[in-house]
């Protein structure tokens, strides 16, 4: 499988993020980039570099005032008195008939929803990157190839057109559905990390021709908490083309499967014709998070379930930690995938 990876994740390194209280380093650590990089080299992938496009995909799916602050962000923050390394807000707007604040901390309160994601000095050209990441697989794709994968850093189903929040900045999954569209009338996403792709869901909450569709955690007890019930079926034109399918916490491999039979039953009568799949390994029951229990046998079916929908398709990373299994959780589904495709 065609694999596309761009080393300047490394350059965002987060230090800050809070926990109960407690500050402690981020679990979304550039380690998790390598070691899938490795495991899928050690599988016999083809690594490629991705091709340079710029902001130009990340304006697709984001605000003109969101990316303007995620650019200068880093560098206005290290001008404030004491100011700290990362760009942190202490103050987040209830938004409703609020006023877009001028002061620096006031924007970083705005588009920053939590504390999972603090802005480094060079966390800017590390999210660009990634979307120039999945743009590049999704161009791939639209050239000819049924499918690839985008090994994203730092991930993107949480960010919103104007929001970051749970290490996600720029929402690489959109990215890649909305160029898809350029060719495709109706595109499906199928999310399955642990967590409830918020951000993709707020993106594509309103239309018809993007059909968005998550399996994840109960957020009744989980991240990211205010999104991600199966009440939640889009607004307006996209009303009925939302599907959340919430588990409940530690569920091993059967109920997350039966899902998935659901999440695909849904897709095929939607009848798109191209695929986005956001692939959070953090389902797994090593994965420090430990939000579901899903094993290495469980990503395999699952991905070989996918593939033979037969729809060109691209695979771009999301979440997965610093777990045992985290690098052969990724080649056993890239080799569920192909063989579901064989």
């Amino acid at each position: 499988m065609k694999i596309v990876y761009s080393e300047k994740h490394a350059q965002h390194d987060p230090q800050h993020f809070v926990v109960r209280g407690t500050k402690q380093r981020s679990a979304e650590q550039p380690e998790r980039a390598t070691r899938l990089l490795t495991a899928a080299t050690e599988a016999g992938h083809t690594i490629l570099s991705p091709r340079s496009y710029g902001p130009a995909p990340a304006a697709t799916v984001h605000t003109p005032d969101y990316l303007d602050f995620l650019q200068i962000a880093a560098r206005e923050w290290a001008k404030l008195p004491g100011a700290g390394p990362e760009v942190v807000p202490n103050v987040h707007p209830a938004r409703a008939h609020a006023s877009y604040p001028k002061a620096l901390a006031g924007r970083a309160g705005w588009h920053q929803v939590d504390t999972g994601c603090p802005i480094g000095p060079h966390t800017w050209e590390a999210a660009l990157a990634a979307t120039e990441v999945a743009a590049t697989v999704a161009d791939i794709v639209l050239e000819g190839e049924s499918h690839a994968y985008a090994l994203c850093r730092p991930p993107g189903h949480h960010a919103y057109a104007d929001m970051a929040g749970g290490f996600c900045f720029l929402n690489n999954t959109a990215v890649a559905a909305q160029r898809l569209r350029s060719r495709h009338e109706r595109v499906a996403i199928l999310d399955v990390d642990v967590h409830h792709g918020n951000g993709t869901q707020g993106i594509f909450y309103e239309r018809d021709d993007v059909l968005t569709v998550s399996i994840h955690a109960d957020p009744d007890h989980y991240y990211p908490f205010f999104w991600g019930h199966a009440r939640e079926q889009g607004d307006g034109k996209g009303q009925g083309f939302n599907l959340n399918l919430p588990l409940p916490l530690g569920s091993p491999d059967a109920p997350w499967l039966e899902a998935g039979d659901r999440a695909l039953a849904r897709i095929k009568e939607f009848q798109p014709t191209a695929l986005v799949v956001a692939l959070g390994l953090d389902a797994s029951e090593s994965d420090p998070l430990q939000g579901l229990k899903v094993t290495g046998a469980g990503f395999h079916a699952m991905a070989e379930k996918i593939a033979r929908l037969g729809l060109p398709t691209v695979l771009v990373q999301e979440g997965g930690y610093l777990g045992d299994d985290l690098g052969r959780n990724l080649v056993q589904f890239l080799a569920g995938f192909e063989k579901g495709r064989s």
